[in-house]
């Protein structure tokens, strides 16, 4: 515009100073803001045109403000947090914003000051310093002066306004003299990071870490932040430039997702340098601020969304500066360090929702953070769409599990990133499958699995059931690795040592762009996948730690509707390992859950439903609740029977699970006779050292000692462990259940001191192989401190007896039947140390709990009451109970 040419050496400006009104009307500590703001200009020798030049007019307000701003040659903004006058023919707009956007359009030097409203003591009535009417609107102009590539000081106190103005018009001049380059340590930064965001939440270590590492120096002053989409990698650099944003003179943003813009922006950054002149070519503009930033000692450079580093390698400047790369890809290694930027940690999450989300309660935003993955894009995204639309936590819980991918697409106004999850996740896929097919099918069939660390060895192990040419990169060791390096540098999924995880938005957004079809197709895979590695043998611990892998991603599947014959009896195996793992609870809830929605599907007789109801029962019978168990055992042996025929494998299985369920009910004779029936059909159809014919032959011979034939029973039990230690081996559950069986045997027989030799073998064994607090290792430190008792060792068994009460209440229950035992025993332990009273009282609970849990005729109640009546005689209450 005329009259708008630069300010030249030693020239006398006119200076344009723009300012919101309140910083005039109120002045802090006897001084107007305004006032010091046009000393300063005045000192440094030049003319002050301001809003009391605006003529009043019929023009429009902006060809006026043109003429009066255009003819300046510097401008100075003083923004605090109110609107100035609105524009009279364009109310919307404040006379503020229309002078800084024509001081824009018209090339001027533009100097910001923004008032910093943290302070305490800015001398401005509260209700003065908010625009009650315009604040969101002067909100958001103040966050897009921010963003326009200045850099803005901020001030809070009218002599620190002065001087501020004062050094940064004496600094453009000497700047203006000096060939245009900015001096270090310049007021006048050069500075295009975009403006913060209010809403950043957390993340204080990984900042602090960065910055640790930049100071180091080495090859830790480039460092590339990687990670999946949505991650916050773009808001961690955004943050860091501006919490750190003193220590640089020069901070550059650069977006480095398309390689061939990357010199028009450093063009853009040698004309702010002053080293470029307009028009360069790429290889001089390279040179020029390269060599510029190498003489420098406080710059930050941010390529943010790099892909390739090849793309960057040539515009790395070196030198004492700081480099930050942001990427999905995760091959930086060769230039720089890289730092995997994972999900927020639960609390701040809980606390980035609960601060964006009026009236949210921290139980909602628990379930939120969950479901969410504590994503940062996906919370920040939930957070703005629950503001806007006022739709309640249940509301958008429903939603993420039936319309993820859509929900998921709906970006939030005003959010701080600038593309939603579910597009920035298609864009990944999209491009991954251009590159590699197959890796991108790879993911897509991972979209079916849990969020959690799947074995490579899962489709490697069986590369068969995988289609197409995924199949053939499973059966090469080579090709499978760089399909899993393709997949990682999407950021797709994650792939380590442990195994490949894909975050679980990610894989509802996978899942949702597929069509029906081909969905089906996907998860049919899957589940072949599952089955084929299922490890069985669910009782070996040797096979509980691939178990414990892969139990995640069998339950992710719809393990309820799956046609897989295969994947049904992986879910049943999976019910057996639960149950031997000692997680009775969570077997119990998968076997009811799979027989609710197998006898709707395959019937009341299928073989699979039956299978489930018998580990519902087992899981029952574990949780002391024998007459259920009893029914339910009934119920499918007689369907078993009918179905199958007497001496099918799964038939007599249930006969030996009824036989167990009759002994806990006290009716030992029953038991017996089913378990010698049975014994008799396993020696016929499975051979005299089948595990199952064992485990019959162990139950006959529990039944023998209930009902007092202690020999036999001792003898029975003696073959039984010598067969299990020689077909099993010496730490096998069921051989350690043997062994346990026998010591009870030598007990019964008076023979404590074996009893006890064998009892602490035995209980040693199971801490190691199943664990302190596992239910048969409770069982083994119950025996052993019933021998302990036996041999006179009262102290020593009622410290053991009291550890293992404790730990069954934590892990049984109150009213398990096992608690109970182990209070009966305490309670015996303290009446022989001479503690009758308190013998008496928890004998007493006991016997309350066990008339409640077992009836008043179970022989453990019967035991108990015989208990608290030799308290009362020892305390000298004749009364009994």
């Amino acid at each position: 515009m005329a009259g708008s040419e630069g300010p030249g050496d030693g020239a006398r400006w006119r200076v344009f100073l723009s300012h919101t009104s309140e910083l005039r009307n109120f002045p802090t500590g006897g001084k107007s803001y305004v006032a010091e703001a046009e000393r300063a200009i005045s000192a440094a020798g030049h003319v002050i045109v301001d809003m009391a030049d605006f003529a009043a007019a019929d023009r429009p307000a902006a060809q006026v403000c043109a003429e009066l701003v255009g003819g300046c040659q510097v401008y100075v903004g003083v923004l605090g947090t109110r609107y100035g006058s609105p524009v009279l023919d364009k109310p919307e707009v404040s006379y503020t914003e229309l002078e800084f956007d024509t001081a824009t359009a018209a090339g001027l030097p533009r100097l910001v000051f923004l008032l910093d409203t943290r302070a305490a003591d800015v001398g401005i009535p509260p209700d003065q310093l908010i625009d009650h009417a315009f604040g969101a609107r002067q909100e958001a102009f103040r966050r897009r002066v921010q963003a326009s590539g200045l850099v803005t000081q901020t001030f809070a106190s009218p002599d620190e306004l002065g001087r501020l103005v004062e050094r940064s018009l004496r600094e453009l001049a000497a700047a203006r003299q000096g060939a245009g380059r900015l001096p270090p340590g310049s007021v006048l930064r050069v500075w295009n990071v975009p403006a913060r965001n209010p809403g950043f939440t957390g993340r204080d270590e990984m900042l602090a870490a960065a910055r640790e590492r930049l100071l180091a120096g080495d090859r830790a002053v480039v460092q590339a932040l990687q990670g999946m989409g949505g991650v916050g990698k773009t808001q961690l650099a955004i943050e860091y430039a501006h919490r750190f944003a003193e220590a640089y003179d020069v901070a550059w943003w650069v977006n480095a997702e398309q390689a061939a813009l990357i010199g028009d922006q450093f063009a853009a950054l040698g004309a702010a340098l002053g080293c470029v002149e307009p028009g360069a070519g790429s290889g001089a503009v390279r040179a020029a601020v390269l060599a510029d930033l190498h003489q420098r000692g406080r710059w930050l450079l941010v390529f943010d969304n790099a892909e390739n580093p090849a793309d960057l390698a040539g515009w790395l400047p070196g030198g004492a500066g700081h480099v930050l790369i942001t990427s999905r890809e995760r091959a930086w290694a060769e230039i720089a360090a890289p730092v995997e930027v994972d999900v927020l940690a639960r609390a701040e999450s809980v606390a980035l929702l609960r601060d964006r989300v009026a009236g949210l309660s921290a139980a909602d935003a628990e379930r939120l953070a969950d479901r969410l993955g504590d994503l940062p894009l996906a919370v920040a995204q939930a957070a703005g769409f629950m503001t806007e639309t006022g739709m309640p936590a249940a509301t958008y819980l429903d939603l993420l599990a039936t319309r993820a991918g859509t929900l998921l697409d709906q970006a939030a106004t005003g959010s701080s990133y600038p593309r939603s999850l579910a597009a920035v996740t298609r864009l990944a896929v999209d491009r991954l499958d251009g590159e590699d097919p197959a890796a991108a099918q790879l993911a897509t069939v991972c979209a079916f699995l849990a969020p959690e660390p799947v074995p490579d060895d899962l489709f490697t192990s069986v590369p068969g059931v995988l289609p197409g040419e995924l199949a053939a990169r499973a059966a090469d060791p080579l090709a499978w690795r760089q399909t899993l390096a393709r997949l990682s540098r999407q950021s797709l999924a994650r792939v380590d040592q442990r195994g490949l995880v894909m975050h679980r938005l990610t894989q509802a957004i996978l899942r949702d762009r597929l069509t029906a079809e081909q969905g089906a197709a996907t998860r049919a895979c899957t589940e072949a996948i599952l089955a084929a590695a299922d490890p069985r043998d669910p009782a070996n611990p040797v096979t509980w730690p691939r178990w414990a892998q892969l139990m995640p991603h069998l339950l992710a599947a719809d393990l309820a509707a799956t046609g897989s014959r295969g994947l049904r009896w992986m879910a049943c195996n999976a019910c057996w390992y639960l149950l031997a793992r000692g997680d009775t609870r969570t077997a119990r809830d998968l076997a009811a859950d799979l027989r609710q929605h197998w006898r709707g599907r395959l019937g009341d007789d299928h073989e699979d439903t039956l299978a489930a109801a018998a580990y519902l029962a087992w899981a029952l019978q574990y949780m002391g609740r024998y007459a259920e168990a009893r029914d339910l055992d009934q119920d499918t042996l007689d369907r078993r029977r009918r179905v199958l025929g007497e001496d099918h494998f799964d038939t007599l299985g249930s006969a030996n699970n009824l036989a167990v369920d009759l002994r806990f009910l006290g009716e030992y004779q029953p038991a017996r006779d089913l378990d010698q029936d049975t014994l008799d059909r396993c020696r016929r159809v499975l051979g005299e050292d089948h595990p199952s014919t064992l485990s019959s032959a162990n139950n006959l011979a529990i039944d023998l000692s209930d009902l007092g034939e202690y020999q036999a029973a001792r003898e029975l039990k003696k073959d039984i462990l010598a067969r299990y230690r020689r077909v099993l081996g010496e730490d096998h559950p069921d051989t350690l259940g043997s062994a346990n069986n026998l010591a009870a045997e030598l007990t019964n027989l008076g023979e404590h001191q074996a009893a006890r030799d064998l009892d602490q073998d035995t209980l040693d064994r199971r801490r190691r192989v199943l664990g302190e607090d596992h239910p048969n290792t409770l069982t083994s430190a119950s025996n052993l401190a019933g021998d302990l008792r036996n041999l006179g060792e009262h102290q020593a068994a009622r410290d053991l007896d009291q550890d293992t009460l404790d730990r069954r209440r934590r892990v049984l229950g109150e009213d398990h039947p096992d608690t109970l035992r182990s209070a009966n025993n305490l309670a015996v332990d303290l009446g022989n140390l001479g503690e009758h009273h308190a013998a008496r009282d928890l004998d007493q609970d006991t016997l309350d709990r066990c008339r409640r849990v077992l009836g008043e005729d179970h022989p453990d109640t019967l035991r108990s009451a015989n208990n608290l009546a030799e308290d009362l005689h020892a305390l000298g209450e004749a009364d009994g109970p």
